[in-house]
């Protein structure tokens, strides 16, 4: 008589088992990922409240029953009259016009000079980072560029080009330039050799080498310092705006410094902080595009 073995149940409880904590485990990280972003922007809140009621309360309260605050408003500002002052800003403008136009015109010049100073750090860092020749020739003589202060240089392109918005790109683009190329330049000498030379094997063309193993190798170094390069572009175009401008928000500090007025010097600076925190978020989700591949737990400069 034949015998036939029936099949081996499966473990269906088990796989369950392994299913349900596999998922509590992804909702308790998930969590506690959340629980930290909480507590970080707590903690950011807190910092902020701590300088601007600090600052708030010494520029109002008088030691002894003086007459004379802690910290005076006049020359240090006050923060509710920086706030006062940037509605009027907006409301009103200035006396060369629009605020809204001030701040496009240097938006404009720092967005033009990020891109024109990345663009050309980051060539220029991949050719020297591949040529040392060409780095030995060209290093010196832009390590003696990067030593010139940047207000000579915008002087000089003042001198050049007049008040408009060319100087204030070319020297955003100057300052964004070094950040960029020292960094792309590490990051090409970084890529491991035996990777190029397995390309090289592989029958890989110069311009692939660089396309496919020597870009996406320096991209995090490259990425890293955009988010540096931009706040410098900023630096660069308010810097042009007070040498000689006709309108910008460089134009702006200059002439409430002129009048004694700090809390519009404060009011500029804090619009720009909120454009500079703006481009840092979308710097920020670009490089996640960009680098992907890398853990999710890996910090990055964008803090978020």
């Amino acid at each position: 008589m034949r015998t036939t073995t029936a099949p081996a149940p499966t473990d269906q409880t088990g796989d369950s088992r392994f299913a349900a904590a596999d998922k509590a485990a992804s909702a308790a990280a998930r969590r506690l990922r959340w629980r930290r972003r909480w507590l970080i922007w707590l903690a950011r809140l807190a910092f902020v409240g701590f300088i601007v009621g600090g600052w708030q309360f010494c520029t109002g309260w008088t030691p002894h029953g003086g007459s004379t605050p802690l910290v005076d408003p006049f020359f240090f500002g006050r923060p509710s009259l920086v706030w006062h002052r940037t509605i009027e800003l907006f409301r009103d403008g200035t006396s060369y016009g629009s605020f809204w136009f001030d701040i496009f015109t240097t938006m404009h010049e720092a967005v033009y000079g990020f891109f024109c100073g990345a663009f050309a750090g980051i060539v220029l860092g991949v050719v020297l980072g591949q040529s040392a020749f060409l780095a030995d020739v060209i290093g010196p003589f832009i390590k003696m560029v990067n030593a010139i202060p940047r207000i000579v240089l915008g002087s000089i392109f003042i001198v050049a080009f007049g008040v408009g918005s060319t100087p204030k790109i070319l020297l955003a683009a100057v300052l964004v330039f070094f950040v960029v190329f020292f960094n792309a330049f590490q990051g090409v000498r970084e890529v491991d050799r035996n990777i190029l030379a397995n390309a090289r094997v592989l029958g890989g063309s110069p311009l692939q080498i660089v396309r496919h193993v020597t870009v996406p190798s320096a991209l995090t170094w490259i990425t890293a310092s955009l988010h540096t390069a931009f706040g410098f572009a900023i630096v660069g175009a308010l810097v042009g705006e007070v040498l000689g401008a006709q309108r910008g928000l460089g134009l702006i500090i200059r002439t409430s410094q002129n009048r004694f007025d700090p809390n519009g010097v404060f009011a500029c600076m804090l619009v720009i902080a909120v454009i500079t925190l703006g481009a840092e978020f979308l710097i920020g989700l670009v490089e996640k595009r960009l680098l992907s591949w890398r853990p999710v737990d890996q910090p990055t400069w964008s803090g978020v």
